[in-house]
């Protein structure tokens, strides 16, 4: 172990603009390798929340630089979403590589904005950049990051842009837009007469990377130039990908780690815990996962960097290459890949009263006779009282919460399984295929994915969300609602259960039911729907659930 000693230095990019750093060095003679991490936050925070102080990692023998983005933090220039992190991340890392006393190599680390800021760097292929250790990220940034089966991800988006506005506002020193977006920031303004356009948020910062998302509800030239997916084909590199079974953007790791896995000719290692986006501890939710829950995600990367960048023999090549905490039996498995298994369908089954009687509603393994026909369950959803996100991948905050009373409502369906009599286990991809038609041109569903104990509280494990865009209404559809990844044991004598309504709100914006594009639906214009999901006759609604051997 090296004490440490840290200061402060500059980059001017090949455009003339200034960038600012903290480098941590070790207090030794000799060569280390370069561990760089670019955020937009301020470059003290060092994403503290998730991972060790970098002078940590310094004293561990690595130069440790946090920089700040372009028009963040002490650097110059006008921050713009993503904008220009490609050449600015190249001209960085070819920077980093050249400090005194580096070994002229470098690695990558950082979650979230850090995350994307590495696959950015990399784009060009800067000779000194030899690893990068992408944490919760999105890969496509519009269907892994702003958008859910084509649902604006309103509560996570609106939250994220008043939080980068509220620091806008505090570098230019206007203390009373920061005082405002700060306090914004700690309770959602949603009473605007278009309830996802943030007058608030178009007084401080009109042109904020929100509206332009709300503009593009669709896939499109927009989101291909900003998504790294783009640009990634000719790009290999050993990665270490980290993810949390409750971060919204788990989509995009799991969709870069099998993309790199499936061509690279280096290790990629997958490591996924029961974490939210922040912090990654023990708890998620309301559920303590026990001490070997808590994130041993340093340790892990000072093995791959020890690894990579200082060709050292480290325990983290005789672990599997994929790491997954299992929820239920709070235990890490390795396995050899991710999400080949099989998919076993459970069959949705009730009279036609799963919203009255949370008895009424089943799921089996068995198919219900084809000539069984009885009425399809119904949903009326009422926009002045949506059912409520609680949990899950996409709210705040996020993990497993009892939502029993939530499944109580009129206006959700829940099937529910029998008690199962060995542990069940459940690791990888999952989707609800349901046979439904409503009375409006377009609606929403939620489908919700708990484990259900004996004494009947159920909490939630995967969920997943769909928008509907607008087609003649009245006809049956076949809808299929990805879930989010999972891995878990469902414990002997708890059952799971399936609820399904059409809002999940603020997660996700309330459909007005008319097929007005998100940004522009009025509150006055929320319609009241109805759903009707058929459980019987030939078009069977079900759950394909990814079971293993124990």
């Amino acid at each position: 172990m090296f004490t440490v000693e840290k200061e402060t230095a500059s980059m001017v990019t090949r455009g003339g603009v200034r960038l600012d750093a903290d480098v941590y060095r070790p207090t030794a003679s000799g060569s280390f390798p370069v561990l760089l991490m670019r955020q937009p936050y301020g470059r003290a925070i060092a994403s503290t929340v998730v991972y060790a102080h970098p002078s940590w990692y310094a004293a561990h023998g690595y130069i440790v630089v946090i920089q700040d983005v372009r028009g963040r933090g002490s650097s110059e220039g006008k921050f713009n979403l993503f904008a220009h992190e490609i050449e600015d991340g190249e001209d960085t890392v070819q920077w980093a590589a050249n400090l005194p006393g580096s070994t002229g190599t470098v690695g990558m680390y950082g979650f979230s904005y850090q995350g994307m800021t590495q696959l950015y760097a990399a784009i060009n292929r800067p000779s000194a950049l030899k690893t990068i250790c992408p944490a919760m990220i999105g890969y496509d940034l519009y269907s892994e990051w702003a958008y859910e089966n084509g649902a604006f991800c309103l509560q996570a988006n609106l939250a994220w842009a008043i939080q980068l506005a509220a620091e806008t506002a505090r570098l230019q020193g206007k203390t009373i837009a920061h005082h405002t977006l700060a306090t914004a920031g700690k309770n959602l303004p949603l009473s605007d007469l278009v309830p996802t356009r943030s007058g608030l948020l178009s007084s401080f910062e009109p042109d904020s990377f929100y509206f332009q998302w709300l503009e593009h509800p669709e896939p499109s030239e927009y989101w291909q130039h900003l998504s790294p997916q783009t640009y990634f084909a000719e790009i290999d590199l050993p990665m270490f990908h980290i993810g949390g079974w409750f971060d919204p953007f788990l989509r995009g790791t799991l969709h870069l780690y099998t993309e790199m896995a499936a061509r690279s000719q280096w290790r990629q290692q997958l490591i996924v815990g029961a974490w939210a986006h922040l912090p990654w501890g023990r708890k998620a939710g309301a559920i303590d996962f026990g001490a070997a829950a808590t994130s041993s995600c340093d340790r892990w990367q000072l093995q791959w960097f020890d690894h990579v960048l200082k060709g050292k023999e480290t325990d983290i090549l005789t672990q599997s290459p994929v790491q997954l905490f299992e929820m239920g039996s709070n235990q890490w498995r390795g396995f050899s890949t991710w999400n080949e298994q099989q998919l076993t369908p459970f069959y949705l089954s009730s009279t036609g009263l799963a919203n009255i009687d949370d008895r009424d509603g089943t799921l089996t393994p068995t198919a219900p006779q084809a000539e069984t026909v009885t009425p399809p369950d119904t949903i009326v959803h009422d926009p002045w009282r949506p059912v409520p996100a609680l949990g899950g991948h996409a709210s705040i905050p996020a993990g497993m919460f009892d939502r029993s009373a939530i499944d109580s409502r009129t206006d959700v369906l829940t099937y529910t399984s029998e008690p199962f009599s060995t542990a069940v286990h459940l690791v990888g991809e999952i989707s609800v295929c349901l046979e439904c038609a409503a009375d409006m041109p377009s609606f929403d569903l939620c489908a919700v994915l708990s484990t259900v104990h004996p004494n009947g509280n159920g909490y939630n494990f995967s969920q997943g969300y769909i928008h509907l865009p607008a087609e003649p209404g009245g006809h049956l559809r076949t809808i299929v609602i990805p879930l989010q990844p999972t891995c878990i044991c469902i414990q002997p004598g708890h059952a799971i259960r399936l609820s399904i309504s059409a809002a999940c709100f603020p997660a996700y914006p309330v459909n007005a039911g008319t097929g007005a594009l998100v940004g522009e639906t009025r509150l006055i214009d929320q319609q009241v729907i109805t759903v009707t999901v058929q459980t019987s006759g030939d078009r069977r609604s079900q759950i394909l659930l990814p079971i293993i051997p124990a």
